[in-house]
């Protein structure tokens, strides 16, 4: 079993729900646990700087139905990560990670994410912070290459200086990042794809951990790539169409298959909002956002997402909500 699985009392292989600003936030990541006990969740990025000089719970505070879950940190001064790792296993999260992958000019503009692929001895010296500052695993996400630099031997020395400061597994989108021209979505899209780069790190690496990510969107695909690689992390894909990862558990971690319908995770979803509103004052249509894809493919889909996307409705409980979407005949303006 390698480092990572034992350490999150996981599988052999890992799957998990890629990092998404704006998109894996608690809510978003109780929705997906529900679908599936095993899969790795991520949070969203979270900047150093927001844990230093900001609000730590509001940042850091997750439900515990959450676990397996990983914190994801941007930054690039090893003190200020070495102690946003401490407080993220203060928190309880089972995996610190190092987003050196996100191509955005704001994060550029604070000196991390995919930038810091041009610096491996600085991301060595973050990662080797975070690895005496905490007990738990340090993982970096990264990308091939930046801008034009297509050399596998880019990519493989980054691996080699970083794994020599205590990183273990990598996390590899395997497209490069260009970090002029070219928008976050354009990077997801426009960059080629060179999986057999992820693949040869793990020949010349086997001693470390890869996933691959990128362009992921079926079982084929995912069960292919754990043939050759430690695990397979899923974007757009798993957030888009939800439903997939009910399929995870039995497909690629050999457990019973998830028992809920879409309607009972519908229903545990509306159980969760009352809560959430008692609790902490959340409207239920900030965490409804993450569930439109539930019923993709479905009949009635468009009608089902168009009510729980009704702000007209905000003041009605969830379950009435919920009632209303499951009605044959649409609402009236």
């Amino acid at each position: 079993m390698n480092d990572i699985a034992k350490s999150l009392n996981l599988k052999e292989k890992i799957v998990s729900v890629a990092p998404m600003m704006d998109w894996t936030d608690r809510h978003c990541r109780y929705f997906h646990r529900l679908m599936s006990r095993h899969a790795l969740l991520y949070t969203e990025m979270v900047t150093t700087g927001a844990l230093v000089h900001g609000d730590v719970p509001r940042h850091l505070r997750f439900n515990v139905e959450e676990h397996p879950v990983a914190l994801q940190l941007g930054g690039s001064e090893p003190a200020d990560l070495a102690h946003c790792a401490r407080l993220g296993e203060e928190w309880g999260y089972d995996e610190i990670n190092l987003n050196c992958g996100c191509p955005s000019e704001r994060v550029q503009r604070g000196a991390f994410g995919a930038c810091l692929m041009a610096e491996p001895a600085l991301v060595a010296d973050c990662v080797k912070a975070m690895v005496d500052a905490t007990r738990l695993p340090v993982t970096v996400k990264h990308r091939i290459g930046i801008d034009k630099i297509e050399s596998y031997e880019f990519v493989r020395d980054f691996v080699g200086a970083v794994s020599e400061a205590g990183c273990k597994t990598f996390i590899v989108h395997a497209r490069n990042a260009w970090l002029q021209g070219l928008s976050p979505k354009q990077n997801r899209e426009i960059p080629p794809l060179r999986y057999e780069l992820v693949h040869r790190l793990k020949h010349e690496f086997p001693e470390l951990n890869f996933s691959i990510n990128g362009a992921i969107s079926a079982n084929a695909q995912v069960h292919e790539h754990l043939r050759l690689l430690d695990g397979v992390m899923v974007g757009r894909e798993a957030y888009h169409n939800p439903w997939w990862l009910a399929e995870w558990d039995a497909e690629f971690y050999g457990a019973a298959p998830q028992p809920l319908t879409r309607e009972d995770v519908e229903s545990l979803m509306c159980d969760y909002m009352v809560r959430e509103a008692a609790e902490h004052g959340t409207q239920w249509s900030s965490i409804a956002r993450h569930m439109l894809g539930l019923r993709n493919g479905l009949p009635g889909a468009r009608r089902w997402r168009q009510v729980w996307s009704d702000h007209r409705l905000k003041t009605r409980p969830p379950h009435e909500v919920m009632a209303l979407a499951h009605e044959p005949v649409a609402l009236a303006a």
